[in-house]
């Protein structure tokens, strides 16, 4: 159940994405936001790169300073090249999740376990977060696809 309602808001923020041009997606969706549907899918590969390759399987991974946590934007990077990348490390993130059971445990680093109060997270944990993180930052998707061009829904 955990991974099928991961999935349903995975491919949310895909098809928020579907059918939009470069300059669409690097639309803000309100002043003073910055946030663009092209930060949002680069934010959400830092995101699943975070919980699944470096906290859950304990590998030491690198992210991409020009785009920090994902919602700097730079010229030179597209949505095409953003969701590859994303839909790379989602897979990467099914094949870690996989590979264990609900209650294995990756560890913190010190910064997040100060947040979270807990030294390390279970797998269940994780699926829990990515869901809420997915639903939250999709929220954001919907009214900012709105914004460009009145869809709304799934």
């Amino acid at each position: 159940m955990l991974e099928s309602w991961l999935e349903f808001q995975r491919e949310t923020l895909a098809v928020k994405c579907a059918g939009l041009d470069d300059r669409q997606v690097r639309l803000a969706a309100v002043e003073p936001s910055a946030m663009t549907l092209l930060g949002l899918v680069q934010h959400m590969t830092v995101v699943e790169r975070k919980w699944f390759q470096e906290v859950l399987a304990g590998r030491e991974v690198s992210y991409d300073e020009a785009i920090g946590d994902g919602f700097t934007l730079v010229a030179e990077r597209g949505i095409e090249a953003a969701l590859a990348d994303w839909r790379a490390e989602v897979q990467r993130s099914r094949e870690a999740a996989a590979e264990g059971s609900l209650d294995d445990s990756g560890a913190l680093n010190e910064q997040f376990a100060k947040i979270i109060g807990e030294s390390s997270v279970s797998l269940r944990w994780i699926l829990v977060h990515m869901i809420e993180e997915y639903a939250r930052h999709n929220g954001h998707a919907d009214l900012i696809r709105e914004r460009i061009d009145g869809v709304t829904g799934v």
